[in-house]
């Protein structure tokens, strides 16, 4: 943050009437405009998920524009699911979380994620992450 101070981003808050919430925001395009996550979908996300070969390369429509085809399985909101997911294994709170994730009730946040709150669950995350790290090293290694 020294080298790249951040943009200071006041918008309405998830209605075009909604409060007006100011944040610092880290990351931009290089023209210093924040990012939408629409673009970065467009011009990032799914491009890296073609060269993956998660989804099929785009396709032009009758304006010559790209379209890709995905479903909500491919998006870019399933990044957030992950970045709950793993901010709830390392012990973060639910009332945290809800900041995090723009949740103005954390009842909410607990709603949608109480399957992936550390308990009984923790052995089961605790296989596949063994597993995962497990198959990197031999990847790395090979």
């Amino acid at each position: 943050m020294k080298a790249h101070s951040p943009l200071v981003c006041s918008l309405r808050w998830e209605k075009p009437n909604g409060k007006l919430r100011t944040h610092n925001l880290l990351f931009r395009w290089t023209d210093d405009k924040f990012v939408r996550a629409r673009g970065y979908s467009e011009l990032v996300w799914k491009p890296a998920l073609v060269s993956a070969n998660v989804i099929p390369a785009a396709e032009k429509d009758a304006r010559a524009r790209k379209r890709f085809t995905t479903s909500r399985r491919e998006g870019l909101h399933r990044l957030r699911h992950y970045y709950a997911s793993v901010m709830l294994a390392g012990g973060v709170s639910i009332k945290e979380l809800a900041e995090y994730l723009g949740h103005a009730d954390p009842g909410f946040t607990l709603r949608v994620y109480a399957h992936l709150m550390p308990g009984s669950h923790d052995c089961a995350r605790k296989a596949i992450d063994d597993r995962l790290k497990a198959h990197a090293t031999r990847t790395k290694t090979a």
